[in-house]
């Protein structure tokens, strides 16, 4: 008899639609969307910076009308040429599609450029463009959700750059991959130094009086590595993509949502079984917090393959599709934190209240994957022991703290260091806990765990405090395990 210990343990070892050598994807929409051709021609041959600049791109830059469209919507680009000159774009949509990593969706253009005024400095160093709509794209009505690239080019042989946005969707699936881009806004610098974490003075500055608007281009990712491909992407190639790369070519029924989703439509969490936090998600509203805590207790599992998540709570500012820190979810000295930080509110709920364990100082560093608990149900099919590693994968910022919620496991626990060698203080925990209809919260404690499952075209490894090594067989049967478990 096949009981539902054997149906676990066998939908384990494939993945629900995984590929390991016995089982064919189920035949879903993101399978068949895999099955079009796929093309690397998505990749930037000549991204340009502009001359003395960090951060801007040089020649063309632009951004989409709004982070999320859905399927049937129009979507429009505001577009600055400099010098001005014909210029093009052609929208990808992301994924596998036999190891391509996207497929050309539209050629748009060319078009006649326009240099666009420089954005005034708003309240609060708020930087807000209001260029026209150089060009629009209908999206079809039957496109598939995803994460949608637009590669900006000036003239034939000039430079580029990207644009991005979201496309939703209303239809159940198995799993909701969140994207991080709240936190893609808040570290964006265009046109030169106004993230959130810039008062004027101050280039990593941790408190309130800070806005940061969607109603711009995204510069260049300005910490940890240099990435020629964040220009105009935000985080997303960074953290974000190799994971939805591996989730596509294993065949998870997946659709794409932005954080501001989240923040808009509870109702729509409750379309899938999982939840997919990826990367680094460090910036929440707290009617994103409430909205899952509700589809966690309406049956839905959340899982936080995610680092730093929810720590910076923001208001939302629809009017100028912008937001502001205003808060820590967390308790105060939590983080040991920046001396700005002190000067927000510290109040529950506290975001381990959620995610099973948060940030907590000294938040950033790095250390392996260490097995605390071998007989775990995510550890199935790994072969690992008690105290056994995988290296660098936890790092750049992580969490700690388990909160003290019945039936809450640490399924994997070490110190971290600043460097090899040495310690800082912190200790990395990874945390499950069960919710009420055989749902569960799963929390792996790293930015950098989509980096165990895939290297697609034009990943950058990251490289502080410690070093992840890559795609692993043992961190994708954990994640194939916990999908399985999401979806079973």
């Amino acid at each position: 008899m096949l009981t539902r210990r054997r149906t676990l343990k066998a939908l384990a070892g494939i993945g629900i639609g995984s590929l390991v050598g016995r089982a064919a994807p189920v035949e879903n929409a993101v399978v068949l969307e895999n099955k079009r051709p796929g093309t690397r021609s998505w990749l930037l041959e000549r991204p340009l910076l502009e001359a003395g600049a960090k951060y801007r791109s040089g020649g063309i830059e632009g951004y989409a009308s709004s982070p999320s469209v859905k399927a049937g919507e129009t979507v429009r680009f505001h577009v600055n040429t400099r010098p001005v000159g014909r210029w093009s774009l052609e929208i990808y949509r992301m994924g596998w599609y036999g190891g391509a990593g996207a497929r050309s969706c539209a050629q748009l253009g060319p078009f006649e450029g326009v240099e666009q005024p420089e954005p005034r400095l708003g309240e609060k160093r708020i930087r807000v463009c209001e260029w026209p709509a150089s060009a629009e794209w209908t999206v079809p009505a039957d496109a598939l959700s995803g994460v949608y690239l637009g590669k900006l080019s000036a003239g034939e042989d000039g430079p580029q750059s990207y644009l991005i946005f979201v496309v939703r969707d209303s239809r159940s699936a198995g799993l909701i991959f969140q994207c991080s881009d709240f936190t893609w806004q808040a570290y964006n610098r265009w046109p030169s130094q106004f993230s959130l974490y810039d008062d004027g003075a101050n280039q990593w500055y941790w408190g309130g009086g800070v806005q940061v608007s969607f109603r711009r281009p995204y510069g260049k990712y300005c910490q940890i590595m240099n990435a020629p491909l964040s220009t105009g992407s935000g985080e997303w190639f960074l953290w974000e993509f190799p994971f939805a790369f591996w989730l596509e070519q294993h065949g998870y029924d997946v659709t794409y949502i932005s954080n501001l989703d989240t923040h808009r439509d509870p109702a729509g969490l409750l379309r899938a079984r999982g939840f997919l936090s990826v990367g680094h998600d460090e910036y929440w509203t707290i009617e994103m917090f409430r909205n899952l805590q509700a589809a966690v207790a309406g049956g839905v599992s959340a899982g936080f393959f995610s680092g730093n998540a929810v720590c910076g709570r923001v208001v939302w500012d629809e009017k100028l599709s912008a937001f502001e820190r205003v808060g820590v979810f967390g308790p105060p000295g939590g983080t040991r934190e920046f001396q700005a930080m002190q000067t927000l509110l510290h109040e529950r709920p506290y975001a381990n209240e959620l995610v099973g364990a948060h940030s907590t100082g000294p938040v950033t560093g790095g250390a392996d994957w260490i097995c605390t608990a071998p007989g775990h149900w995510i550890y199935e099919g790994t072969g690992m022991q008690k105290g056994e590693g995988i290296p660098g994968l936890v790092g750049w910022e992580w969490h700690g703290d388990p909160a003290p919620i019945p039936g809450l496991e640490i399924v994997a626990s070490a110190p971290t260091q600043s460097a090899p060698g040495k310690p800082n203080g912190g200790v990395h925990t990874a945390t499950v806990y069960p919710g009420p209809r055989k749902n569960f919260v799963f929390n792996a404690g790293t930015c950098w765990w989509a980096d165990s499952l895939s290297a697609p075209p034009g990943y950058v490894r990251p490289k502080v405090y410690t070093e992840p090594q890559g795609p692993d067989a043992r961190a994708q049967r954990i994640t194939r395990n916990i999908l399985a478990r999401m979806l079973s």
